[in-house]
C-alpha cells in the first residue's frame, strides 16, 4: 500500500467530517434563530393584544368622562365663563329686569353679543295641530343686520335691492343657489315664484331658507317685507324638544330696549298658542349672551 495516498484519503475523510460538522452547527444556529425570532414575534403579539384589551377598558372610563362633563358644564368651560357663571344663582328664577341685567354683566366675548331667549313649550311639536311657527317685529330690532335674497321676476329685482336684498331675480338667483351659493340669511319669494323653486326647495328646506307664508316671506309686497325684516322682523319656530330659540337684541343694547323687546317677543309667542294645548303653554324662558351663562326667568315677571 502507498502511505501517500493512504495520507491523502485520511485528509479527505478528516475534512468532510469537518465539513458535515460546520454544516450541522450552522443549521443548529439558523434554527435557534428562527426559533428565537418566532418567540420575539409572539412576544409582540401578546404585548399588540395586552396594548388593545388596555384601550378597550378605557373606552368605558372615556364615556363616563363625556357623561361627566354634560352633567357638570363648569369643567368644560372657560375661566372667564365659570367665573360670570357664579354671579348667577343655579336655582333661582329672576325677575325680568335683573335677568337683564345678569346678561349683559355675564356677557365674556370681547364683540358684541347677541342676547338670545329660549322658550320652552307646552306642546307636543310631533303632532301637527301643535306645530308653533309664526312672526313679530321687534319694537327695537334685533341689532343684526341681515342678508336678505328675493325671488322674483326681472320687473321686480330692482325694487327688491333697492329695499335692501342682497340678490333678487329669478332663474339666475335659483341657479346661483343650485351651484351652492347660500351667502344669506333670509328668502322672501313673490307666491307666482313658489312653484320655480323646486329645484332648490331641498337646499333652501336643509338650511331652513325656504320661503314660507307662516313666517311673512311669501308675499306680493317684496320691497316692504323685506324693510320689515331689516327693522327687526323675526320667525320663531319651536323645534323637536318644543323649544323656541331667538335672537331679541345686542348686549350693547339699553336694557329697557331689550325689555321691551322681550315683551313684545313673548306676546307674540302667547299669541301663537294652538288651541288643542290646555295646559300651561309657556313653561319656561331662559337669557343669555352668546357664549355666556344662561339666567332663568321667573314667568311671573312677564306672562
Amino acid at each position: 500500500m502507498n502511505p501517500k495516498k493512504t495520507t491523502r484519503a485520511d485528509d479527505s475523510a478528516e475534512a468532510k467530517a469537518v465539513k458535515d460538522i460546520a454544516s450541522e452547527t450552522s443549521t443548529e444556529e439558523i434554527l435557534k434563530q428562527k426559533k428565537e425570532e418566532a418567540k420575539a414575534k409572539k412576544a409582540a403579539e401578546k404585548e399588540e393584544k395586552k396594548a388593545a384589551k388596555e384601550e378597550r377598558k378605557k373606552a368605558p372610563q372615556k364615556v363616563r368622562e363625556r357623561k361627566q362633563q354634560r352633567k357638570n358644564p363648569l369643567k368644560i368651560h372657560s375661566k372667564a365663563w365659570r367665573a360670570a357663571s357664579e354671579k348667577i344663582e343655579k336655582d333661582r328664577l329672576y325677575p325680568l329686569s335683573e335677568a337683564v341685567r345678569l346678561v349683559k354683566e355675564t356677557s365674556t366675548v370681547k364683540f358684541d353679543a347677541s342676547v338670545e331667549i329660549h322658550t320652552r313649550l307646552g306642546i307636543n311639536p310631533k303632532k301637527s295641530d301643535q306645530i308653533v311657527r309664526a312672526t313679530v317685529s321687534l319694537p327695537n330690532g334685533t341689532g343684526k343686520k341681515l342678508r336678505v335674497v328675493a325671488f322674483v321676476n326681472e320687473g321686480k329685482a330692482a325694487a327688491a335691492k333697492k329695499a335692501g336684498a342682497v340678490e333678487a331675480g329669478e332663474e339666475s338667483l335659483i341657479g346661483k343657489i343650485g351651484k351652492g351659493w347660500l351667502d344669506f340669511d333670509v328668502a322672501v319669494a313673490t307666491p307666482e315664484m313658489m312653484k320655480k323653486l323646486g329645484k332648490i326647495a331641498k337646499t333652501l328646506g336643509q338650511k331652513g331658507l325656504m320661503p314660507n307664508p307662516k313666517a311673512g316671506t311669501v308675499v306680493e309686497d317684496v320691497a316692504s317685507a323685506i324693510a320689515e325684516i331689516q327693522k327687526g322682523k323675526v320667525e320663531f319656530r319651536a323645534d323637536s324638544f318644543g323649544i323656541l330659540h331667538n335672537i331679541v337684541g345686542k348686549v350693547s343694547f339699553d336694557a329697557e330696549k331689550l325689555e321691551e323687546n322681550i315683551k313684545s317677543y313673548l306676546k307674540a309667542v302667547r299669541e301663537s298658542k294652538p288651541k288643542v294645548v290646555k295646559s300651561n303653554f309657556v313653561k319656561g324662558i331662559s337669557l343669555a349672551s352668546s357664549m355666556g351663562p344662561g339666567v332663568r326667568v321667573d314667568l311671573k315677571s312677564v306672562l
